[in-house]
């Protein structure tokens, strides 16, 4: 049962999915941004991977400690207090005269902005009903998409009319913005007298790690989460590139559509969730029946050069829409625990997703080299590091079902 009226839920989900937009803005802007970056700065590809990968590793540091600050203190307070530094990390950012000013920013942006998708998730958990939990984690993706695409054409059209340096203060004023109205729509995380139990103060996370069903979806979220981000906010674009003849454009393009496909499945999803339920459609189930359809259209993406090379934007597409059918498994970690370690749950699975994003992002990479350095062509090279990760995901996908005795509750 919920715990906010209805009018008030609404509010909620607008505050929380405003600030994530942003965060997904901010994750994606460097990859549109990186041709003028690297005229500015003369960056090597490595630099560029580097300040990609910096993002990340802010990201992941904060999850364990961010997971027991919102079961103790709450979604409000902690996602306030990490806008803050987000703020900071934007105005720096735009202020950078050097690489390394431009790579230190770029971590404070990740510390800055990782709690925007597991604070609202925990206090979901707590506020709202199972099946209700299971929507509003697919729209808060569904407004990620929007963040993702609003950092591709539109921010490549922006940029020569007002330079990328005052981008970033819009972003940071758009970050105070998003700051106000949480403090003002949030609810308080509830006191211990109301009836509900905060974590108590030297909680861990043992009982996380030890969890079966945690155990069941680590694989899954590593490899199949993971690797749909990654494939969406890195190889996508090489493979139109290097592998399909797409031109840049042809390819940003590509990516947008994407993106824009991405955030009407993540809708939909929502759209879907309480039907889905009633029917005893849970995480558990759409991921067994749905997931493998994603490996069936990798394969279609890995040999499309053969019989449709123009088609790899497409086929990535629906690739990609194949593989939401493991987003549920997010909500149905933080169900899988009581509400107490919620916060603690979600933010260990969210590591979980974001290493398996650094991972596999790095390791296709070192594979293409690898194979290229052996005498490989670049699209055979391509297509057995992607029939790898392909052959990952199917592991991954095999232990769940290992695992089908271990359920989330209710």
């Amino acid at each position: 049962m919920t715990a906010l009226s209805a009018r008030k839920a609404v509010f909620v989900f607008i505050a929380f999915a405003f600030a994530y937009f942003l965060s997904s803005l901010i994750r994606a802007v460097t990859a549109t941004l990186s041709p003028v970056l690297t005229q500015e700065f003369a960056l090597q590809a490595r630099d560029l991977g580097l300040l990609a990968g910096g993002y990340f590793l802010g990201f992941s540091l904060t999850q364990l400690p961010l997971g027991n600050w919102l079961d103790r203190h709450g979604p409000k307070r902690v996602i306030l207090c990490f806008l803050a530094v987000a703020v900071m990390a934007c105005v720096a950012f735009s202020l950078a005269t050097s690489f390394a000013g431009l790579f230190a920013a770029r971590v404070l942006c990740g510390v800055g902005v990782s709690a925007c998708l597991m604070a609202p998730l925990t206090g979901y958990r707590r506020w709202f009903a199972p099946a209700t939990q299971m929507r509003l984690n697919s729209w808060m993706l569904m407004s990620g998409s929007m963040g993702m695409v609003a950092s591709t054409l539109p921010v490549q059209w922006l940029t020569p009319l007002f330079g990328w340096r005052p981008l970033f203060w819009g972003m940071a004023l758009l970050l105070l913005l998003a700051m106000a109205l949480i403090a003002w729509l949030v609810p308080a995380w509830a006191q211990p007298d109301q009836g509900l139990h905060p974590a108590a103060p030297k909680a861990g996370y043992a009982e996380v790690w030890r969890h079966p069903y945690f155990r069941r979806m680590a694989p899954v979220g590593f490899f199949c989460y993971g690797g749909l981000m990654a494939v969406q906010t890195l190889w996508a674009a090489p493979w139109m590139i290097k592998v399909a003849a797409y031109s840049p454009l042809q390819a940003a393009t590509g990516l947008f559509w994407i993106n824009i496909v991405m955030l009407a499945s993540f809708w939909a999803w929502g759209m879907a969730s309480s039907w889905l339920t009633r029917r005893g459609l849970h995480a558990d189930r759409l991921i067994e029946t749905g997931l493998p359809l994603s490996f069936v259209l990798l394969v279609l993406v890995i040999t499309s050069p053969a019989f449709w090379p123009e088609g790899a934007g497409p086929l990535l597409a629906l690739y990609c829409v194949a593989c939401s059918f493991v987003t549920p498994s997010q909500p149905a970690i933080g169900m899988a625990f009581g509400p107490e370690a919620a916060g603690r749950a979600l933010s260990a699975y969210n590591l979980v997703i974001f290493l398996g994003i650094f991972v596999i992002q790095w390791g296709i990479g070192l594979l293409i080299d690898g194979l290229l350095m052996l005498g490989f062509g670049q699209t055979p090279s391509f297509q057995l590091a992607f029939a790898a990760y392909l052959l990952c995901c199917i592991g991954a996908y095999l232990h769940f079902l290992r695992g089908a005795g271990h359920k989330a509750q209710d």
